[in-house]
């Protein structure tokens, strides 16, 4: 079995460095993650993933998605994940390797990896985020079967705005088709949850472009708001060294879900990780961020069963 790779001594070396003064400048400590760990992520293990390439969900240029499956027998978990990008920005392919090896890693893992693209903020406002989950996790349940995937298990993941998105579909049920979410679980990661614009907040004006800059619509259109004993099984995981308020946010979501529902949610932190290494290290060695989703996909299936 091919052996992923160690995260040398030189980039812990800069995630100590940089942690502390991540929410300084957000955009340019982004750049180097991704320069960071792309060379390392090149060297991870792919071998036996086949990756069908986009696929159109939608019309727009931008709802297509990527499929990893590790073999079309059988019937798989799904994760459907979402990548950042402050609701104007980023794309499934942050770079060669990033955000690929998310899917490379469940794939391996024995699921199917599905990673999609949507629409951007400011030519498309709230809810077109929502929208093209709605759409993309309907292309899932029609289409997933054939690629090895069981349209019963779909999980969807989402990093920072791709959590708010994802978390959006599946919270609030004005944005659900009839028979509702269609969902095994949410794993949300470093999610923006909450819509503001307050001057805390570094991409204050990239929210705005997105959900629109009347302050008294936010607590409405914030998935946090929507979650409560209904919303499907949730995992929340946020780094040491986030964007500022996100970690804040993703407490909250916690506790509502955890007032809600009787039970905390699976939580994961992630000590000594920033707000993209948290995502950028997975299909390295170090496994025990991938180990906590995929034993919550397993708790998932297990109270399915039920």
């Amino acid at each position: 079995m091919e052996q992923a790779p160690r995260i040398p001594d030189a980039l812990r070396q800069l995630l100590a460095e940089i942690g502390p003064r991540w929410g300084q400048d957000v955009a340019a400590n982004v750049r180097r993650m991704v320069e960071a760990y792309s060379p390392i992520l090149a060297a991870a293990p792919k071998h036996g993933v086949e990756v069908a390439r986009d696929l159109a969900y939608g019309r727009d240029e931008r709802q297509v998605l990527d499929v990893y499956t590790p073999g079309r027998d059988g019937a798989r978990p799904v994760v459907l994940f979402l990548h950042g990008g402050a609701f104007v920005d980023g794309h499934r392919d942050r770079s060669t390797e990033v955000y690929a090896n998310v899917l490379y890693y469940f794939a391996r893992q024995g699921c199917v990896g599905v990673n999609m693209e949507y629409r951007l903020a400011p030519a498309h406002t709230y809810p077109s985020g929502t929208q093209d989950v709605a759409a993309a996790v309907a292309w899932v349940r029609e289409n997933i079967a054939r690629y090895g995937g069981d349209p019963r298990q779909i999980h969807l993941m989402g990093h920072s705005a791709g959590a708010a998105h994802a978390a959006s579909y599946a919270y609030d049920s004005r944005h659900q088709p009839a028979a509702g979410h269609g969902l095994a679980g949410l794993i949300v990661v470093s999610g923006r949850v909450r819509a503001e614009n307050i001057a805390e907040n570094p991409n204050a004006r990239k929210v705005e472009a997105y959900y629109g800059s009347d302050a008294s619509r936010y607590d409405d259109v914030s998935p946090v708001s929507h979650a409560g004993a209904q919303s499907p099984p949730t995992m929340v995981a946020y780094a040491e060294y986030e964007n500022p308020l996100i970690d804040l946010y993703c407490l909250e979501l916690a506790n509502r879900l955890a007032a809600a529902k009787r039970r905390s949610p699976r939580m994961a932190y992630a000590r000594g990780h920033n707000h993209t290494s948290i995502i950028a290290h997975f299909n390295t060695a170090e496994d025990w961020l991938g180990g906590e989703i995929m034993a919550f996909i397993q708790d998932c299936a297990r109270q399915a069963l039920r």
